[in-house]
C-alpha cells in the first residue's frame, strides 16, 4: 500500500466528469481518477470545511459509523479494472477489522471527512500512475551536466555575428 494526498480536483473538457488527482507522498506518481461532479463538489466542500446546514451524504456515512462505534481506520483504492477503480473502506470497531466495496470517490470523499489516511495498492499505481514531465520551471541544470556542450560552444565564431 502506497500513501497518497489529494492533489487537486480538476474539470474535464470534454465531458462532465471531475478528476481527482492523487498524489504518491514518497515519490513522484500521480494517479487520475475519474469521478462525478456531484462527488467532485462535495469533496471540494469538505477540503474547504464548508459547513453546511444539513449533513451530504458522506457526512450521513460518517455519523452511522460513528454511532454503530467503528471508527475509519483507512481507505485503499485496491484495485483497476477494464478502467473501472475500486476501492475498500477499511473500519475499526473494537479491534474488528471490517473491509467495505466502494466507490473510490466515496471513499475518499470518506476519509477526508473522518481525517483518515488514503493509500493506494501498489499494482494499480504500476497500471495507473504517471509520472509528470520535467517543468520548464526546473532549477538549471548542474555545470557538469553541460560539458558535453563545451566543445561545440568554443567553436562558434560569435565575433561575425555582427558582421552583415
Amino acid at each position: 500500500m502506497i500513501r497518497v494526498t489529494i492533489d487537486t480536483i480538476r474539470v474535464s473538457l470534454v465531458s462532465p466528469q471531475r478528476i481527482v488527482v492523487l498524489r504518491e507522498e514518497d515519490g513522484e506518481r500521480f494517479i487520475p481518477i475519474w469521478v462525478g461532479p456531484n462527488e467532485a463538489e462535495a469533496l471540494a466542500l469538505s477540503l474547504r470545511s464548508t459547513v453546511v446546514p444539513r449533513p451530504l451524504t458522506h457526512d450521513l456515512l460518517l455519523n452511522v459509523i460513528d454511532q454503530l462505534g467503528a471508527t475509519v481506520e483507512h481507505i485503499l483504492v485496491s484495485a483497476l479494472s477494464q478502467d473501472i477503480f475500486y476501492a475498500l473502506i477499511v473500519l475499526d470497531r473494537d479491534g474488528e477489522r471490517i473491509e467495505i466495496d466502494a466507490r473510490p470517490s466515496d471513499a475518499i470523499n470518506l476519509a477526508v471527512r473522518a481525517n483518515a489516511t488514503i493509500y493506494v495498492d501498489e499494482s494499480v499505481l504500476e497500471e495507473a500512475g504517471v509520472v509528470p514531465e520535467k517543468s520548464l520551471d526546473a532549477p538549471p541544470p548542474d555545470e557538469d551536466d553541460l560539458e558535453i556542450y563545451a566543445d561545440f560552444i568554443e567553436s562558434l565564431d560569435l565575433d561575425s555575428l555582427g558582421d552583415e
